[in-house]
């Protein structure tokens, strides 16, 4: 094992080696972790090694961004535009679930590089296949907005409950008592009734909603909807 490690660390520095390295390390700590050094001290290389691959730690990112949506996989060939479309966002989010730090970073980019800027133009080009036109299309992708890459932000993000099932009671009495209606619906995502329970299948909520995007952006299609006949 030692000897495969020693081999692994003089096999010779590339920019694909590199970012792969990041990604796993993210992977295993967490991107706040992440800096050139330890990547470095991961590689077994000093630091200045790494900026004949990457110019700064922003471009370190984009590289890593492209190694997530180069995990993407494409839909079946012989698929329609909303069976390859939703086959290609499930994609996305499977490799989101992989890599839980990337969706922070997909947003924290202020430019898309060609691998990101190829995968949107794969999407834009599904519908385009699909029959829809260039105005409904546009509309359509700003609606998926980030569900493209495989994630949403969550509506009701949640905080640690105590571990005391009685502490848990008294806190979601206290909820239910000012903010009713949200404590109706979440009493409704747990099991059995319980305070705690489950909570909401994050995956079919996504799913949930990405269906009924696709069935609304299938019917404004079939509408022949533009933009301009809008009141």
């Amino acid at each position: 094992m030692v000897q495969q490690v020693d081999d692994t660390r003089r096999a010779p520095l590339n920019r694909d080696r590199v970012l792969r390295a990041a990604v796993a390390l993210a992977d295993e700590a967490g991107i706040d972790t992440l800096s050139m050094r330890n990547l470095a001290q991961e590689l077994g290389v000093v630091p200045m090694a790494l900026y004949k691959h990457v110019a700064n730690k922003e471009q370190l990112l984009d590289g890593m961004v492209d190694v997530i949506v180069g995990e993407i996989e494409p839909p079946a060939g012989d698929a329609d535009w909303r069976t390859a479309i939703r086959q290609r966002i499930l994609s996305a989010r499977r490799v989101l679930l992989r890599h839980p730090w990337a969706s922070r970073v997909i947003e924290s980019r202020s430019q898309p590089t060609l691998v990101v800027l190829d995968y949107l133009n794969s999407i834009v080009g599904m519908f385009r296949a699909g029959g829809f036109s260039v105005d409904l299309t546009h509309h359509v992708m700003h609606a998926l907005g980030s569900r493209v890459w495989g994630f949403t932000q969550e509506l009701f993000p949640t905080s640690p409950l105590p571990a005391d099932p009685e502490l848990q009671a008294v806190m979601f009495r206290e909820m239910a008592g000012r903010y009713p209606h949200i404590a109706e619906i979440a009493v409704a995502a747990h099991d059995e009734g319980s305070v705690v329970g489950r909570g909401c299948d994050d995956q079919f909520e996504f799913e949930f909603a990405l269906d009924l995007l696709l069935d609304g952006f299938e019917k404004r299609h079939q509408q022949g909807w533009t933009s301009t006949n809008q009141s």
